[in-house]
């Protein structure tokens, strides 16, 4: 009998109103959840259950759910009877940009969006009016948006997208009915990490820009090889395409100034959402000012539009605002406090995997972290489907989420920390995953397993 019968009853009765039951079909799960309320660390079920979160919203919720200094800074806004005009320029959004531009070095100028895909989709129109060309490189297992050049090859089947190559690129794996072929043809994936095949694809084609995440993190955690990042940098000047890093997901969970910061290599253009206003709906596109100023070109053939009635909506920018204050306040230290929770849960997982005398991999950056049932840190998406044991990472994760430990129960999705997360959330998370893996090795024949 199902954990969650109330929840089933609401997505049979909204497949009535809404395609598939829910109305972003990346949240369609199983077990599929209806969850109604989260405070802090914790979420609450239709059914009363109680669980600590690791999901955060894809990772959005960054300071934890209905962080109390950012509900106060809407409900003032309300109180002021802030309101949404569509027309002129608002105090709001000069401050955000202000405030933003001054803590992400490679960010001169920005524009707001109301979603991390709007924010790719532009820095790609960007990249194609800068340079006259029309070829673009993404990443095989990485994730843009929704769009037509990046809806590819995220977790795809081998069978689809068949062994590696070295150089050379993959075929497109939509992600979507739709695309017209001729859009496909301009679209080339490459595996992360491997800078010769991106030298191939730019023999061939007149490419535009490459978009990639710094780090990997909608297949886990996968992160650039030494030198890898430098290498896109400079075949970037070389070949004078615009190299730009979708920081929806690595942005302001992994440090205020990005995760470029920490890499030390400045893009040409970086998208930003999610933890930017802990789970309020905007994105972030800015980069250098010459090339941002194409939203303005003097010349109309050369001028990129952007428009959206809720671009910057004001409840959404008071919260960006309030967000990235927290994120830079010295009195709350929010990314030594989520590094050592990290650090933590990464110990304390490398203990109980240890013990079991099975292959695994902990791959964590900050408080963003995956569990690989495979014996090495992967180095791209070919090396997890060929090495990582996705039954078994299925079978944990809905473990888990019985006793009350929710991360996505989808293999390979990432799990994050929130400032809101404490050290017994970290000993309680532990201390079940060690009872969970003890049931679960019992249960499947280390054949299935190794």
């Amino acid at each position: 009998m199902s954990m969650w019968p109330k929840s089933q009853e609401i997505l049979k009765t909204n497949e009535q109103w809404i395609p598939g039951g829910v109305v972003s079909l990346n949240r369609k799960s199983d077990p599929n959840i209806c969850f109604t309320r989260g405070m802090g660390s914790r979420v609450w079920d239709i059914e009363g259950n109680e669980y600590i979160d690791y999901q955060a919203g894809f990772a959005a919720t960054f300071l934890g759910h209905n962080d109390p200094d950012i509900t106060e800074a809407v409900r003032q806004a309300l109180g002021n009877d802030t309101v949404l005009m569509g027309a002129g320029p608002t105090d709001l959004e000069g401050q955000f940009a202000e405030l933003f531009c001054r803590h992400v070095s490679s960010v001169e100028s920005l524009q707001i969006t109301s979603t991390g895909s709007e924010a790719t989709y532009h820095a790609m129109r960007i990249a194609r009016a800068v340079t006259g060309r029309d070829h673009v490189i993404v990443m095989q297992g990485g994730y843009n948006g929704w769009h037509n050049d990046v809806a590819c090859n995220v977790i795809s089947s081998l069978n689809d997208v068949g062994p590696r190559v070295s150089p050379g690129e993959y075929p497109f794996d939509a992600l979507s009915a739709g695309i017209p072929e001729v859009h496909k043809s301009l679209v080339h994936i490459v595996n992360y990490n491997d800078l010769d095949s991106v030298e191939y694809v730019l023999k061939r084609y007149p490419v535009a820009c490459l978009i990639l995440e710094p780090i990997l993190q909608n297949i886990g955690i996968v992160k650039p090889k030494a030198g890898y990042l430098e290498g896109l940098r400079q075949l970037a000047d070389e070949h004078g395409f615009l190299l730009i890093f979708d920081e929806v997901k690595t942005g302001f969970r992994h440090a205020i100034g990005g995760y470029q910061s920490l890499c030390g290599i400045q893009p040409d253009l970086s998208t930003f959402g999610k933890a930017v206003a802990n789970g309020y709906p905007l994105g972030v596109i800015g980069g250098k000012k010459k090339y941002m100023d194409y939203f303005v070109h003097p010349d109309r053939d050369k001028r990129v539009l952007i428009a959206g009635t809720y671009n910057a909506f004001p409840l959404t920018t008071v919260a960006a605002i309030a967000t990235l204050q927290k994120l830079t306040s010295p009195e709350h230290r929010v990314y030594e406090h989520v590094n050592q929770l990290g650090q933590r849960l990464e110990d304390g997982l490398n203990t109980i995997f240890a013990a079991t005398g099975r292959p695994f991999h902990l791959a964590r950056q900050g408080s963003a972290y995956c569990l690989y049932f495979m014996d090495h840190a992967p180095v791209d998406f070919h090396d997890i489907a060929a090495n990582h044991d996705f039954a078994l990472d299925k079978a944990y994760r809905v473990k888990l989420i019985e006793k009350g430990i929710f991360n996505f129960p989808l293999p390979i999705k990432q799990g994050s920390i929130s400032f809101a997360h404490t050290v017994q959330d970290i000993d309680e998370t532990l201390e079940k995953t060690e009872a969970v893996v003890s049931q679960l090795f019992q249960q499947i024949p280390h054949s299935q397993i190794a």
